[in-house]
């Protein structure tokens, strides 16, 4: 009998290969664009057969969204040992070199799925929420003093820190240095003026 052989894989890494399929699709497509039948073709398998590892294409698509959101945690949290200021660097230059060469995938994720997927928006959320609480932290490690909008203003740097990694002129990639250091200048602008100066408050 002739035929390609399925490679025989424990459950817990079939699941990873499916899952890791899934997120080498999204490098070119949305999460709605995200075939099951092709992951499944691509894992050499029936489609059928993946949903024995997954209870239905919404808890597929949760496992992509969730390995993608612990990567990005992961590769931006900083060793708790450093001192402020290399701290928060090591907290930047991860978030810089995370997403700068997963453009796509950060897109149709962090952006894209939020928006289109409500089955996904709890993940995302707490995925946000866990690099608000960084930038919190490194507020509070640098020594500028608490502020009632600290919350919000994490939130607002994020995204600002986000958009200018992705609008990165893709010529100048390589020059992660020069973009480390506007976005860090941005963190200490931005959090170290939380309350409105005092010329201003006189106007």
């Amino acid at each position: 009998m002739s035929g390609k052989r399925v490679t025989r894989l424990t459950p817990d890494q079939r699941r990873e290969q499916l899952v890791g399929i899934g997120l080498e699709m999204l490098a070119d497509r949305s999460l709605d664009e995200l075939s099951t039948d092709e992951v499944a073709r691509r894992a050499g398998i029936s489609r059928g057969l993946l949903f024995h590892y997954f209870d239905s294409k919404r808890d597929f698509f949760r496992a992509v969204v969730r390995a993608e959101c612990e990567r990005f945690t992961a590769a931006t949290e900083p060793d708790p040992e450093l001192a402020p200021v290399p701290w928060m660097r090591a907290f930047i230059a991860g978030f810089v070199a995370y997403v700068m060469p997963h453009r796509q995938v950060y897109l149709a994720l962090v952006r894209g799925a939020a928006g289109s997927h409500p089955a996904v928006t709890d993940i995302l959320d707490e995925t946000r929420e866990v690099l608000a609480r960084r930038v919190r932290d490194g507020q509070r490690r640098l020594g500028m003093p608490d502020a009632p909008r600290l919350d919000l203003a994490s939130r607002a740097w994020m995204a600002f820190a986000e958009e200018a990694v992705l609008s990165w002129p893709a010529e100048e990639d390589g020059d992660h240095e020069e973009l480390c250091a506007f976005v860090e200048s941005s963190f200490v602008c931005f959090l170290g003026l939380l309350d409105r100066p005092a010329a201003l408050a006189q106007s």
